[in-house]
């Protein structure tokens, strides 16, 4: 055996045999086998032995560095014995305690209602389609029917990058770009975070919203009512009266607001929905044939149907949340109770 190679190996056995702290273990190992130590140091030197005698080096080497690495294992195994034995013995150690739990995380309030959500849409049939959080002007709003000096633009409050990017303001355009490259019938549920410069106990500048979007011959707004009572009845309970009623939204026509009994009073009046007896919880209407035509979908032929809800507001009302911010406080008194 080479004679350098042969004292590598007889240095590391015998040293192996004193050490035993795991930290020192591992600083001699990165000596010998570490990138430059001194056995890979022979093992890069082998292209410069001749060739008739490389074989029989090649395997000198290979069977010396197993030598060590089994050495260095035995090392680490007993260096651990040791210092769990020198654990047991101490006087304040009491092996019949019980073991310490580590703490196992929950899901966020917002990822309850969204799975939950979510699955009620997708036993309707609904597939779940996600898209771009940073959106071009055209998919956010042009493609919408809201173009550049439409009053409408003024409702979002819009966060832009620049001239023609912006940080979305709804997860509409995520219907928008799936219209364009898919041909209907189309059947989406459209989940994620949209952000507006907006800031109170009802309102912050980030939020999560999901949007369906059902696109096929015959589409009517019965198909719409049928849908929407189905979620509520499910969301809440089937005791929960809703009514639509008429509003505006560029992108539907016609377009309406649902409204839910009050969960808190049943409909009696209180300080939560003002003494109305009603909330307001989701907005829809049908597919705008002007944004048909800005995907080239047939107007002729198609039909849609379309709706919107904020997560954070179903979340208030099923866990009767009084204050949206308190979902981005990171309190752990607050979200250990979900």
């Amino acid at each position: 055996m080479n004679t350098q190679l042969q004292n590598i190996k007889n240095d590391s056995l015998k040293t192996l045999e004193t050490l035993t702290a795991e930290k020192d273990i591992y600083q001699y190992k990165s000596r010998i086998l570490g990138k430059n130590g001194s056995l890979t140091r022979l093992l890069k030197s082998l292209k410069d032995i001749p060739p008739q005698e490389r074989p029989a080096f090649g395997k000198q080497l290979n069977t010396v560095k197993k030598e060590i690495e089994l050495a260095v294992d035995n090392a680490l195994t007993a260096s651990r014995q040791a210092q769990k034995s020198l654990a047991l013995s101490r006087d304040d150690f009491d092996p019949t305690l019980p073991g310490r739990t580590v703490p196992v995380g929950r899901k966020h309030p917002i990822t309850l209602i969204t799975d939950e959500i979510l699955a009620i849409f997708t036993a309707m049939g609904f597939e779940t389609v996600e898209g771009p959080e940073i959106e071009l002007d055209f998919f956010n709003f042009e493609a919408l029917n809201i173009p550049k000096d439409h009053p409408a633009r003024d409702m979002h409050d819009t966060f832009y990058i620049s001239d023609e990017q912006l940080l979305r303001t709804h997860t509409s355009p995520v219907q928008i770009r799936t219209m364009k490259a898919s041909e209907p019938p189309l059947k989406i549920i459209c989940p994620g975070k949209v952000y507006r410069c907006d800031s109170d106990v009802s309102h912050t500048p980030m939020f999560h919203q999901i949007e369906g979007l059902l696109v096929d011959e015959h589409i009517s707004f019965s198909d719409l009512k049928g849908i929407i009572t189905v979620f509520i009845h499910q969301i809440f309970d089937d005791q929960t009266a809703l009514r639509f009623r008429p509003s505006f939204f560029p992108f539907t026509e016609p377009s309406a607001e649902v409204d839910i009994q009050c969960v808190i009073c049943r409909g009696r009046g209180c300080r939560v929905c003002s003494g109305t007896g009603w909330l307001e919880i989701l907005g829809c209407g049908m597919v705008n044939p002007k944004v048909f035509e800005n995907v080239g979908y047939d107007t002729g032929t198609v039909t849609g149907l379309a709706f919107g809800l904020g997560v954070e507001r179903i979340a208030m009302l099923r866990f009767g949340i009084n204050d949206i911010r308190l979902y981005f406080e990171n309190d752990f008194r607050f979200l250990s109770q979900f």
